[in-house]
């Protein structure tokens, strides 16, 4: 077959060893195809050279064939397991029974097993040539398997391979100078492509460079800055990781923050630069703790690492004591949290002690958590506390004096839409850690702590753990090769898959791809091209956003229609213009709509015609980030009106659905405050089954308070039918007396 033939030679150019051992695939992702139950192209010639077949003797002997166990086993032999074996076989006796003509071949074999000059086993070659049909992967096991064999990535990249490059590894914690040493060589070269994790990190290196006389381009998911008027390509590039080209050759490329590698959603990005970028010199930046990974990475394209050790410029250290109370905070301090709502309740419960708080978090805008950034910098400005999230890790300058992580734990959504808790990694850990003490900022001296005693351990146990793996993630071209031997697949069913057979050496790992599931189930039903769907399902959307979900999917819908979105549609789809917030939920849905409106950018560059006005586009995102800047600005004022409209008895700022015990202590959910500072009087924090229950997160706060109210409600009531009773009683016995 050509289509063998095709696979196979990608295979010998992805340096896949065909005799490799593998693991038996996962049945249960294979979906069979319905086949349609038409006349055969034979018409009645089976009943005109035999006789009619009764439909009570076939189903007799369907399930007689069905019950040999010799036939199972055989069938096993050819792919088809138990599951697959009884799929096979229903699909096989619904066509039987409901064809209002069999094929003549396959008449002939019922009718002669029914006279008695066939055996039931006959069936056998009629029933696999069905299970073919309904399961096309079946026919193409083998070429599935070399598409989806990973163990040598570092073969996907044939112009990297073909040059010998130098690898520096640039090692060292936070605020060492690491990164600035590797960006003077990458300013002095010829040419080069600075790649890091956020657009502020690039867009920092770009306005570096050109600064610095050396002109530089911008590249990242949603924008494309060149310095040439006439829009040629400068020597020099700042990216994102996930833009950077590896088939165009440079003399220097920096990838910053390697210790991300091993990130469960982006690792693969830093595993394609490591393995891809066509560059003479190949400068690393990360934690010390990737350098042994990195180094038996190299071997596998023969190259060697250059190690160059780098010293943190000021003193950083893990305090042996919690902050346990917000009574405790200091100027200089940043409380990090992994939610929005912990991120309103703590900036809320610190405006209540009489402090101004500035406030950053990964779905506020660029700007706005520059303005953020810059207020709590200011010396003259009043506010010396921060509340952010993980956000803060890369790309803002903070002069902060004190990490305190008020958990350890961040909340995902699996893909069954269900919240789970995860603890932070140990290249997160660092990030965040090491924003302590800046060499630039007021604090000469960082020190890290946690808010919850029991946390505090664990934190020093995170932040000593190495780099050992390094993500992968299918690409285009192979998910098109598995769509051409199984064109009737979904995109979701093909990613599940070519996961299932997919084999990685022990130094790699498949990123998580939940959210391209996710995104690639959403518009299934949505007539797309597999390319175009594949770019739409790698669109970055925050997937919790109810408004970023429907307008992903009315931007798919718009596209297979082949009508460019443009300007006054977007502005009709968002509503444009918009006013500021009144309260958190307006805040939310500004949020929302920027993230809608970097969808839209994100898009535009990778579909020109069909999203035409991205100038405009960013125009007003723009504006909407002045917008939501007032509204942060405000966020205690929101917060307060966000309290009021709430009904009597609820948290405004709580989650719909709680969270469950934390993974890396059973005693708390990580997030909900203490006792003393939730307000709830009379607990005993290590005597009370209330309290008990709230640290372990089968209750929280508001439900403890309203049960505590019910409780004396029920009290009284008990008390006062004792009273009531005593009072009878009284009555009777003076009765009985007189």
């Amino acid at each position: 077959m050509s289509t063998c033939r095709t696979s196979h030679d990608v295979a010998q150019v992805q340096g896949v060893s065909s005799n490799s051992s593998s693991r038996p695939p996962d049945t249960s992702l294979f979906v069979p195809l319905s086949i349609k139950s038409d006349v055969g192209s034979d018409g009645a010639v089976g009943a005109e050279l035999t006789q009619p077949l009764d439909k009570n003797e076939l189903l007799k002997m369907l399930n007689k064939f069905y019950k040999r166990k010799e036939m199972q086993k055989i069938a096993a032999d050819q792919g088809l397991d138990a599951r697959l074996f009884h799929q096979a076989f229903i699909s096989f006796r619904k066509y039987v029974l409901e064809i209002s003509m069999l094929s003549a071949d396959l008449h002939i074999i019922f009718n002669d097993i029914c006279c008695g000059a066939g055996h039931i086993d006959d069936l056998y070659p009629y029933f696999m040539r069905h299970a073919k049909q309904i399961f096309p992967m079946l026919d193409c096991m083998e070429d599935l398997r070399k598409i989806s064999d990973l163990r040598v990535p570092a073969n996907w990249y044939p112009e990297a391979r073909a040059i010998q490059r130098k690898v520096i590894f640039h090692a060292g914690p936070t605020n060492s100078g690491k990164t600035h040493h590797a960006i003077q060589r990458y300013l002095a070269a010829k040419s080069g492509v600075y790649c890091g994790p956020l657009k502020l990190l690039a867009h920092e290196i770009f306005e570096k460079s050109n600064n610095a006389g050396v002109p530089c381009d911008l590249v990242t998911g949603e924008e494309r800055t060149f310095v040439d008027e006439e829009g040629r390509q400068a020597e020099h590039v700042a990216c994102t990781i996930e833009m950077c080209s590896v088939t165009t050759p440079y003399e220097v490329a920096v990838i910053d923050e390697i210790q991300m590698i091993r990130d469960i959603s982006r690792g693969w990005a830093w595993t394609r630069a490591l393995l891809g970028l066509c560059a003479e010199e190949i400068h690393v930046c990360g934690e010390p703790a990737a350098i042994n990974f990195v180094t038996e990475l190299m071997y596998t394209t023969g190259e060697e690492v250059e190690v160059r050790n780098y010293k943190r410029l000021t003193p950083f250290s893990i305090l042996d004591h919690a902050v346990e109370s917000l009574d405790n905070l200091r100027p200089g301090d940043c409380i990090v949290c992994f939610s929005k709502n912990d991120i309103y309740s703590i900036s809320r419960q610190i405006e209540i002690r009489g402090l101004e708080c500035a406030v950053i978090y990964g779905s506020l805008p660029p700007g706005t958590k520059l303005s953020q950034a810059k207020k709590f910098n200011d010396p003259e400005d009043p506010c010396k506390i921060l509340v952010a999230t993980d956000a803060i890790g890369m790309g803002l300058n903070l002069s902060i004096k004190r990490i305190i992580f008020n958990s350890l734990v961040k909340p995902n959504i699996n893909e069954k839409g269900e919240k789970e808790l995860d603890t932070i990694s140990t290249s997160q850990a660092l990030q965040i850690a090491g924003r302590a003490g800046r060499f630039s900022s007021i604090f000469k001296e960082g020190e890290v702590t946690t808010m919850h005693r029991d946390d505090l351990p664990i934190l020093k146990e995170i932040l000593s753990r190495n780099v050992d793996t390094a993500g992968l993630h299918p690409t285009a071209e192979q998910i098109e090769m598995f769509a051409y031997h199984l064109p009737d697949a979904t995109l979701s069913n093909l990613i599940d898959i070519f996961v299932s057979l997919s084999q990685v050496d022990g130094m790699y790992f498949v990123c998580n791809i939940d959210d391209f599931k996710f995104l690639a189930d959403m518009i299934q039903h949505i007539p797309l091209n597999l390319r175009s769907r594949y770019v739409f399902c790698t669109a970055p959307i925050n997937k919790k956003q109810p408004f970023v979900c429907t307008s992903f999917l009315k931007f798919a819908r718009q596209f297979s229609r082949d009508e460019p979105l443009t300007f006054d549609w977007v502005c009709r789809h968002v509503s444009w213009p918009l006013v500021p917030p009144k309260n958190i939920k307006d805040l939310v849905h500004l949020e929302a709509v920027h993230d809608v409106l970097d969808l839209y950018l994100w898009l535009s560059y990778r579909f020109m015609d069909m999203f035409p006005d991205a100038n405009h586009v960013r125009e007003i995102q723009k504006e909407l980030d002045s917008i939501i800047q007032v509204g942060v600005r405000n966020i205690t004022r929101l917060i307060r009106a966000t309290e009021t409209n709430a009904p009597p008895g609820t948290n405004p700022l709580s989650n719909q659905r709680r969270l469950g015990p934390s993974p890396v202590s059973p005693r708390r959910v990580r997030g909900t405050p203490k006792a003393q500072d939730s307000g709830v009087e009379g607990w005993q924090l290590d005597k009370s089954l209330g309290s008990r229950l709230v640290q372990e997160g089968l209750l929280t706060p508001d439900l403890l308070r309203q049960l505590q109210k019910e409780w004396s409600k029920v009290h009284r009531q008990e008390e006062g039918v004792k009273l009531v009773a005593g009072n009878n009683k009284t009555k009777g016995n003076k009765k009985k007396k007189k």
